[in-house]
């Protein structure tokens, strides 16, 4: 009868990192490398001595200024909030309409359909 093949255990795993590890002898001491320019990339490694520079905007000045005056203006536009309102609050109030509305179209066949579906499930036949 032959055995099915097992996955080799932990300790067998360490055990042989170790006899490998002992085969190879001592690690030599990594060799001093230059150091590169600060700021620029050597052997793959980035050096950040000094503050990158910058980067450029994304956005034109003309643009940026439009859109800033663009927020102003919504922002004059929508009445300030209560200082004392937390968002949730804030939201809920905002919510409030489009829910009554949404509840007056779809709750009563809603309901309609969950009590009819109930009275089948008392009756025991389908309506």
């Amino acid at each position: 009868m032959v055995e099915p093949h097992s996955e080799p255990s932990m300790e067998e795993i360490l055990a042989s990192i170790k006899r490998v590890i002992a085969e190879d002898g001592p690690v030599a001491a990594p060799r001093a490398r230059p150091r590169p320019e600060p700021g620029r990339e050597g052997d793959g490694v980035l050096e950040l001595d000094r503050p990158a520079p910058a980067p450029e905007p994304l956005v034109s000045r003309p643009a940026a200024d439009a859109a800033t005056r663009s927020f102003a203006a919504l922002a004059a536009a929508t009445p300030p909030p209560p200082s004392d309102a937390p968002l949730e609050a804030i939201v809920r109030e905002m919510l409030r309409p489009m829910l009554k509305d949404w509840l007056d179209e779809r709750l009563p066949g809603i309901v309609e359909e969950l009590v009819m579906r109930e009275i089948g499930r008392i009756t025991g036949r389908p309506l």
